[in-house]
Order: structure tokens, then C-alpha cells, then sequence
């Protein structure tokens, strides 16, 4: 057997399990923490600034292994996002209006409400400000890695209603980042950009099916994104959205099979990778008065009390005015159980954090505190709730709204 045809099994073992990805991104987590709370520290923080490169001629590219990580690898887990959030729309979950009006509610709920817990406790300092967006992010694999753990104990319609949450949660997060995490914009490197934009159109419309075309102009794309002072992960988003989803006569979709080719990838390597080069938080020194500074505070007030507060407060007084109607088999220890998990924010809140913070040090150490503080009380609260909702019965009632 080829050492592809390995690799390939041993993500499909463990794309079956779907707490993996949650079980390996805590693994990461912890790696990050020991080394950089250890005699190994200052070789963690000189392996994520070794610098490396791309050239081609006089033409290159040079960045640290983190800004690597963070704009690159990241870029291919935002065009995962993307293939899924435009199948969803198209023929998913998201495709059915009555479906997506509680998810839409709550995701807006889940959105509001973090901002504002985080505005309250950091209104009066500009540069704090800067980071209001942390806490409004959910890590979907931590949160449908708990979910798991309660088998087949959870109503189908509860994983349903998470993800389309999350697909949502997630489209938010790409606008927040496109339109208040851009600066210093290059007006060459843009009109650079609209050429590969056109070009994918183009190929779209055209109806050509082979990737190829598509991975060439998308990393031209990249690069121009890059350059021109608009994050390059949404450059994946764009790509997304170019390619073809209708299927042939075989049946065959070039972005569902994009999108199943990228998913272990993305779940098994590139999210452990970014975790384990941004959950690096020093301890040494620190006191009460670190913790409950007003960045972590916002965070972790923004995580597990206003995410549980936006997500069930929405959905409660959404499904209550008769504006829409609980899911199938859901009820409302359910849905609080869920509200609790998308504080989770994790890979989603750290990567804000390295856009809010990006060189400010001490701002980027305060919210990393902040986000694992925060995702680990989400964690725990929301396990706890959710084995209270499902402990009752093996089989899971008709919820009443």
C-alpha cells in the first residue's frame, strides 16, 4: 500500500470519530502551553519566528513560520469554510428559509451580545478595542467534538441546528474581518486581485470543471489579497465561491470533492498546527490582577456569559413570539446546552486575536489568556448541561415550544 493510500485510511479512522479533531486541538493546546512554560520556551518562540520564504527570481515572498501559518494554512481552512458555507446555501440546511431562521436568530444573538460584554469592560482604551471581535467566534470542531461524546443520545436536529449556527457564526466572522481587520490597502495589489477574481468568474461561467485553473489563479489570489492590506485568508473564501458545485452525469461535484479532500486535512493537521503556534501563554508571573484585567475579562465574560446569553436569549424570545419554531426532538435544556458550547471560541477567537493584537505582545498575551479561560468554562459548563438533557431517556422526546 502507497504511503498516500495510509495517510488516506488513517484520516477516514479518524474522521469517523468526531471528537478527534477537539481531542487534538486540546493536545496542541497543551504542547504550546508546557513548552512555553518551560526551559524549551525560548526554542518555541524561536521556531514560530524562523523565518522562510518563497522566491522565484527576483520576485519573493519571506515571512516567520507564524505569519506562515496564520496567512497561509489559514487561508485553506477559510476556503474548507467557504465550500461549505456555499453548499449549505445552495442545497443544504441552509437552502430552506424555515430552517435557517432560529440558527440565523441565535447566530446573531451569539454575535451582539459577546461584542457588547467586551465593549463594556474595555469601552474607555482605543487600542483594547481593537479586540471586541474575539469573543464572538465558535471553534465548531471543540463544540461538535463535546456534542459526540453523548452518541446518539443528541437529536440529529441539534447537530443540524449547531451547524447551520456555526456556518453562520462563521460567514459573520468573514465580513468582521474583511471590513474592520483592513488597513494600508494597495490600490495596485487590489486591482490585481479584481483580474483573479474575474478571471475565477470566468471560469465559472464557463462551466470548466477541472481544478487546476482554479488553484493556479487562487493562489495568484493569495498573493495579491496579501499585498494589498486585506487579510489573505479571504482570499480562500473568494476561491470558494468560484468553484463549481452542480453535479455531471457521474454525479461528481468538483467542490464537494474539494471540500472532502481539504476536510481531514484541514481538522487533522492545519487547525492542530495553528493551535499549537498560538495557545503559547507564558504563566511565569502571573497574578489575580492579569486575569481579571480588562482584556481577558471582556473575553471571558464576552465567551461564556454573553454567548450563553445571545444564543438562548435569541432563540427563547424568537421561538416564544411564534417567529419561529424549536426543531424536531429539541428542547430548551438543548438549546442551552448548545448556547454554552459556542463560547468555545478556541482556533476561531485566536485567530481574531493575532489579527487584533498582531506585534502588540502584551495585548496578545492577555487575550490568549482570556480566550482559554473562556473556551474552558464554555467546555465544561456546556458538557455538564448537555448530560443533564440527555441523561433522562435514552430516546430523545418531541420537544414542546
Amino acid at each position: 500500500m502507497s504511503p498516500a493510500k495510509r495517510v488516506g485510511n488513517l484520516f477516514v479512522s479518524l474522521k469517523a470519530n468526531e471528537s478527534t479533531p477537539g481531542i487534538l486541538l486540546i493536545l496542541a493546546m497543551l504542547l504550546a502551553m508546557m513548552l512555553d512554560n518551560s526551559p524549551f520556551a525560548a526554542i518555541y518562540d524561536a521556531l514560530l519566528q524562523t523565518p522562510a520564504g518563497v522566491r522565484v527570481g527576483a520576485l519573493g515572498l519571506e515571512k516567520p513560520l507564524l505569519l506562515w501559518i496564520n496567512d497561509g494554512l489559514m487561508a485553506i481552512f477559510f476556503l474548507l469554510i467557504g465550500l461549505e458555507v456555499k453548499r449549505e446555501v445552495l442545497e443544504g440546511h441552509l437552502s430552506n428559509v424555515s430552517k435557517v431562521i432560529l440558527p440565523g436568530v441565535a447566530a446573531i444573538g451569539g454575535m451582539l451580545i459577546p461584542a457588547l460584554f467586551y465593549f463594556f469592560f474595555n469601552h474607555d482604551n482605543p487600542e483594547a478595542l481593537k479586540g471586541w471581535a474575539i469573543p464572538i467566534a465558535t471553534d465548531i470542531a471543540f463544540a461538535l467534538g463535546i456534542l459526540s461524546l453523548f452518541g446518539s443520545r443528541v437529536p440529529t436536529s441539534l447537530k443540524v441546528f449547531l451547524l447551520s449556527l456555526a456556518v453562520i457564526d462563521d460567514l459573520g466572522a468573514i465580513v468582521i474581518i474583511a471590513v474592520f481587520y483592513t488597513s494600508n490597502l494597495s490600490v495596485l495589489s487590489l486591482a490585481l486581485a479584481a483580474c483573479a477574481i474575474a478571471g475565477l468568474v470566468i471560469l465559472n461561467r464557463k462551466g470548466v470543471r477541472q481544478m487546476a485553473p482554479y488553484i493556479i489563479l487562487g493562489n495568484l489570489l493569495w498573493v495579491f489579497v496579501l499585498k494589498s492590506g486585506v487579510h489573505a485568508t479571504l482570499a480562500g473564501v473568494v476561491l470558494a465561491f468560484a468553484i463549481p458545485l452542480k453535479r455531471d452525469e457521474h454525479n461528481h461535484s468538483p467542490l464537494i470533492s474539494l471540500e472532502h479532500g481539504l476536510h481531514p486535512w484541514v481538522m487533522f493537521m492545519i487547525m492542530p498546527i495553528f493551535a499549537f503556534a498560538n495557545a503559547g501563554v507564558s504563566l511565569s508571573g502571573l497574578t489575580f490582577d492579569a486575569v481579571t484585567a480588562p482584556i481577558p475579562l471582556g473575553i471571558v465574560a464576552g465567551l461564556f456569559l454573553g454567548k450563553q446569553i445571545g444564543v438562548f436569549g435569541f432563540s427563547y424570545v424568537a421561538v416564544k413570539t411564534g417567529f419561529c419554531q424549536l426543531p424536531d426532538y429539541v428542547g430548551w435544556k438543548h438549546i442551552y446546552a448548545v448556547s454554552l458550547l459556542t463560547g468555545i471560541g478556541f482556533t476561531m477567537s485566536l485567530f481574531v486575536s493575532s489579527l487584533a493584537f498582531e506585534g502588540e505582545s502584551a495585548g496578545a498575551a492577555a487575550d490568549r489568556l482570556g480566550i482559554l479561560i473562556g473556551s474552558f468554562l464554555s467546555a465544561i459548563a456546556g458538557a455538564f448541561v448537555m448530560y443533564l438533557a440527555t441523561r433522562s431517556s435514552k430516546e430523545p422526546v418531541q420537544a414542546r415550544g
